[in-house]
């Protein structure tokens, strides 16, 4: 199973996971990012540097947020690939603090 964005990207997209992944499966759109199911490798780099813990590991996904899989599988392929860190978006701060970040 692959690794996943979740929602918590939403109004933020911090781009700190994308300087470590090393197959860039990153890909944006105005409001968040997410990751290519078919170009991942399930290295796990970005989890830890997402600063919102927006990305979770296969079997670590929570069930309330399973269905962000397949968000990401058909999303992903039809954007932009991401691998430079970019400033986040304007919303970012206050969303990671709404999260308790």
């Amino acid at each position: 199973m692959t690794t996943v964005v979740t929602d918590n990207c939403e109004k933020c997209r911090f781009t700190d996971c994308v300087t470590v992944c090393p197959v860039g499966c990153f890909h944006a759109d105005g409001n968040m990012l997410y990751i290519d199911p078919e170009v991942c490798i399930d290295c796990s780099a970005c989890v830890p540097v997402c600063p919102v813990h927006a990305i979770f590991e296969g079997d670590d996904i929570p069930d309330d947020k399973k269905h962000w899989i397949q968000i990401n599988a058909e999303r992903a392929p039809n954007l932009p690939v991401i691998e430079d860190k970019e400033d986040p978006l304007p919303t970012a701060e206050e969303k990671k603090a709404a999260l308790g970040y």
